[in-house]
């Protein structure tokens, strides 16, 4: 009756002791102590553990994938491997941090245009990808550089991007970044943010619609000069390849151009073009010389509705 007690803590004891026994455990010293009969207890009740881990298992599985842990490996549970939660493959919803951007999403501001015509400071992309949804985007150049550190030398990839819709509208991007991808979606935002509208006009008789640049201008980056002259309907674009792929995305359908310096950068050669191009509406022709009432900006316009929005944000 003495050995009862030890052998009735023995049985209480984790499965691990009995299905490894050890020289340092009370089940080995026991196992050998006791009766035949008693080790079969041993047997049976590592026998209901076993089960009742089996049981609980495939819960305990479910419970990780409701959580989105990852599971086990490689794409088990919602979450995979590594990651917390559900992959996110649906873009998020924007929400504006803006005036602007806010009026742009409720509708208020329905074109780029009363955008233009007060000089509103774009800060978000996502007006330009609501106001503009024809845009079509195109990576100009990609080079790398280098700077030159105490490690060694760092290299980083800069990407130029062009945006346009061919119908009045141009954007420039540059962005520099350690990987390609990055550098290319940065310069795409950065071109989004710098669109500019593009003024076009008539070679001679103000027939159909306007196919031409309305003055001579240039633009000038570094060494690299860029000017453009209007030229008559059939003409064409007469350029070299960078710039007549933006005077494309503006819409400009005949042009000269003329050129001077290290043209050969490309980069320079792009920005002297995006310059020309954006010195279309710096000149006052006569047709422009009537009065026009200005109409109240879209804040002073619609003061009611962003102080409702932005009562309800806070």
């Amino acid at each position: 009756m003495a050995a009862a007690d030890p052998l009735g803590q023995a049985c209480g004891r984790s499965a691990r002791y009995l299905h490894r026994p050890s020289k340092n455990t009370i089940g080995h010293v026991f196992l050998k102590t006791v009766p035949s009969s008693w080790p079969r207890a041993f047997e049976r009740s590592l026998s209901t553990e076993r089960s009742v881990l089996l049981g609980l298992l495939p819960q305990r599985i479910s419970k990780m994938a409701e959580r989105g842990r990852g599971g086990f490996g490689r794409d088990r549970g919602r979450g995979g491997r590594g990651r917390r939660g559900a992959r996110k493959d649906e873009k998020e919803e924007w929400v504006p941090v803006t005036s602007l951007g806010r009026l742009v999403k409720d509708g208020k501001i329905k074109s780029m245009e009363e955008i233009y015509l007060f000089s509103l400071p774009i800060k978000e992309y996502q007006i330009v990808d609501i106001l503009l949804p024809k845009l079509t985007d195109e990576v100009m150049k990609i080079t790398p550089v280098q700077k030159q550190t105490r490690a060694g030398q760092r290299t980083r990839f800069k990407a130029f991007v062009a945006i346009g819709d061919s119908d009045g509208h141009l954007g420039l991007g540059v962005k520099c970044a350690t990987e390609v991808a990055s550098a290319i979606r940065g310069a795409m935002i950065m071109a989004k943010l710098t669109i500019i509208p593009v003024r076009r006009g008539y070679w001679g008789s103000a027939l159909g619609k306007p196919h031409t640049v309305p003055t001579k201008v240039s633009g000038k980056t570094a060494s690299v000069m860029c000017r453009l002259v209007p030229a008559p309907r059939g003409t064409g674009i007469v350029a070299s390849p960078a710039p007549k792929r933006l005077l494309q995305l503006a819409g400009i359908e005949d042009v000269y151009t003329q050129s001077k310096g290290q043209t050969a950068t490309m980069g320079n050669f792009l920005k002297a073009t995006f310059e020309a191009v954006s010195k279309t509406y710096a000149v006052l022709t006569p047709n422009l010389w009537e009065e026009v009432p200005v109409p109240p900006t879209p804040y002073v316009e619609h003061a009611t509705h962003l102080a409702r929005v932005g009562k309800k944000l806070h």
